[in-house]
């Protein structure tokens, strides 16, 4: 969870400053150029890997950032303090493990490779797999922060079950398991796929001008976990359309949480219905500007915004913060913000659920390699 500005000084002027390299030009890329082009005091980009004359040319005008023709030459001419590697999953593992081999850190895009044997092959080819971290940002939001804060605290008792609905594959696997507390122990996997008709008015690109309904799948899995359980639901670009709302139910001991709303037992005969509840600058007479200040629950701040004054949006306020604690990892002053290890186990149980869906029988899921080596 962020944690707040402290004495009049914002996060970003208060903590680590690094140097970035990054790997790749295409659309998630500029979403980490564009954090740090927006927090100057903590985060420069001192070069791109762009692999060919037209994305040299694009960078080189958009960013203002030198380009080179690979990671050596990146690394020789700049000394970055980590690297972002942001290129297709099949092309990652090779640059992971090079850039690794060069003494950086390094911050991978989602996921760090393609299939269960490749992601195995590439940890086993790391020699340091500390120095690798994956960028998983969705528990970072700051609507997320706050519910995993609320779950954390316990007011909820022991969590037991989630359901998400809101984004795909390993990043929906990240939730479960963030919000149940699961590590690497083994699960089994029950996947099934239905279509049906739903119109689909937006896409990554905006309105389609397109109000037809067409045949969507939605995926449902379930993930047990051997006394906990997960349930995947997402229907195809629900990321975007937005005909289909975002959910999330945290099941526990005590009480559960769904969405923004919260019932717990408090006490002897004493059950409470609360909400977590965000606050907004900018509505009306509020001059201030349009922000996010912070969430809170029955009177306590579960979530504050670290980049106050920037006007991010929660995808900009989650990708920001997983730079800023990066920067501090790799320079000894921070923990891992999302170790490979956890990375890999989202994405061995995303294959998982779609190994489920097309053979359309259970798939057991054991512990990994990365499991013995890493801390739950």
């Amino acid at each position: 969870m962020a944690h707040c500005a402290v004495a009049g000084m914002t996060y970003e002027e208060r903590g680590t400053s690094a140097k970035i390299g990054i790997v790749g030009n295409g659309w998630r890329a500029q979403f980490f150029h564009r954090a740090a082009a927006a927090l100057p005091n903590r985060l420069s980009v001192v070069g791109v890997v762009a692999r060919s004359a037209s994305a040299a040319e694009a960078v080189a005008r958009d960013w203002r950032v030198p380009t080179f023709g690979s990671v050596g030459e990146l690394v020789r001419r700049q000394r970055p303090d980590y690297l972002i590697v942001s290129v297709p999953r099949a092309s990652a593992p090779g640059l992971i493990v090079e850039s690794v081999e060069l003494g950086l850190p390094v911050l991978t895009e989602t996921p760090p490779a393609t299939e269960l044997d490749s992601l195995v092959a590439l940890w086993q080819s790391i020699r340091n797999p500390a120095m690798v971290q994956v960028a998983e940002q969705y528990l970072l939001y700051p609507g997320h922060a706050a519910r995993l804060a609320l779950v954390e605290s316990g007011a909820i008792g022991d969590p037991t079950s989630a359901h998400v609905s809101s984004t795909h594959d390993y990043h929906a696997v990240s939730m479960i398991r963030g919000f149940l507390g699961v590590g690497f122990e083994p699960a089994i996997v029950r996947a099934s796929a239905f279509v049906a008709p739903l119109a689909d008015p937006l896409s990554q690109k905006g309105w389609t001008g397109d109000d037809r309904p067409k045949p969507a799948t939605t995926v449902l899995a379930t993930v047990d976990f051997a006394g906990r359980s997960g349930l995947y639901d997402f229907t195809d670009n629900q990321w975007h359309n937005q005909l289909r709302s975002r959910r999330v139910l945290v099941r526990g001991s005590l009480g559960e949480l769904a969405g923004d709303e919260v019932v717990r037992l408090a006490g002897e005969r004493t059950i409470l219905h609360s909400s977590i509840v965000r606050y907004q600058s900018g509505y009306d007479l509020d001059l201030d500007g349009y922000d996010s200040e912070h969430l809170s629950f029955d009177g306590t701040v579960l979530w504050r915004n670290p980049f106050p004054g920037r006007r991010f949006s929660d995808e900009e306020i989650a990708i920001a913060t997983l730079l800023t604690r990066m920067s501090a990892f790799a320079a000894g002053d921070g923990p891992a913000p999302y170790p490979l290890a956890e990375g890999a186990q989202d994405h061995a149980l995303a294959l998982a659920v779609a190994e489920s869906v097309l053979k359309d029988i259970p798939i057991h899921v054991p512990r990994h390699p990365w499991a013995s080596a890493s801390q739950p």
